[in-house]
């Protein structure tokens, strides 16, 4: 699953750490999403779109 946290992270200037505490998360596994290296819980998802005030499916591509 493809994801654009990176991007709505950066255009935001939120660091991978405070985002991690944010959605209470470590920072490596916000380094593991937006490298596709892992697939986040559906709970996480809706957290991180939350953060960023969009929808999941804005967030996350199949």
């Amino acid at each position: 699953m493809r994801n654009k946290l990176k991007m709505y992270r950066t255009k935001e200037g939120i660091s991978q750490e405070k985002l991690s505490k944010k959605v209470n998360v470590s920072r490596q596994t916000i380094n593991a999403i937006e490298n596709n290296k892992y697939d986040p819980t559906l709970s996480l998802a809706f957290k991180l779109a939350k953060v960023f005030n969009i929808t999941v499916d804005e967030l996350f591509t199949s």
